[in-house]
């Protein structure tokens, strides 16, 4: 039964990451419908709220579906969207965060990136638009969480791309930017990685992306930097 299940959700999961071509309309490559209704219905934060909002791929989509206690318990909006790439996120980062009013952004982004969903892209450029999330976050007001990439030894839908070490150059180059910078960094890959630079496998259903017990240790890592940050505000 485990593995029909596994093997429904990595259709699922490949099902996210089409081949991008020229006929492929902006609008739809960005995928600005996928939150329009939901943030069209979400009223502006009340007196005293400290909303956030979580920016990022399926890890962060799924993790509202697989953990929802947590941000359902918490109030935390998830405006995470499968297979996206870090160039998609920043388009649509107005719309999705800033629009929204948070008090904070928590941003998760580089893994489909590294896994070439868009096409080969380097690690400096996908650190860039990191940088310019964030400093868009900024400028509105907003403040920012950074979080490392989580590991990952290998990718189902696109193979034998040796991740591993590219992911741990990028979280390098997010943690001394956070450190720069006096942004708070939430490192998800220690505490997840194990001795190849893959996900442990208690944590994951499929080597990247988390089951429920992953997202539980998620958790507790990002809930202690939230609460220092929003007690500042």
């Amino acid at each position: 039964m485990k593995s029909i299940f596994r093997m429904t959700f990595l259709v699922l999961i490949l099902l996210q990451y089409p081949a991008y071509s020229q006929n492929v309309k902006s609008s739809e490559w960005v995928n600005y419908g996928r939150y329009a209704q939901a943030n069209e219905k979400l009223p502006p934060p009340a007196p005293g709220e400290k909303r956030v909002v979580f920016m990022g791929n399926s890890i962060t989509e799924f993790w509202a579906i697989r953990d929802s206690s947590f941000f359902v318990d918490n109030g935390y909006i998830d405006r995470g969207i499968s297979g996206q790439v870090t160039s998609q996120m920043l388009l649509r980062f107005r719309q999705d965060v800033i629009d929204l009013k948070p008090t904070l952004v928590v941003i998760l982004a580089g893994t489909n990136d590294i896994a070439e969903n868009a096409g080969p892209i380097s690690l400096q450029h996908v650190m860039d638009n990191i940088i310019s999330m964030a400093q868009l976050a900024e400028t509105n007001h907003i403040k920012v969480i950074l979080c490392s990439v989580t590991p990952a030894y290998d990718f189902p839908w696109h193979k034998g791309l040796h991740p591993a070490e590219k992911i741990v150059k990028l979280n390098s180059m997010i943690k001394s930017y956070c450190e720069e910078n006096n942004i708070p960094y939430v490192d998800y890959y220690s505490r997840m990685v194990d001795k190849e630079g893959g996900m442990i496998k208690k944590y994951t259903i499929d080597g990247v992306h988390p089951n429920h017990e992953g997202y539980t240790v998620m958790d507790s890592i990002v809930q202690k930097e939230i609460k220092a940050v929003l007690e500042t505000r």
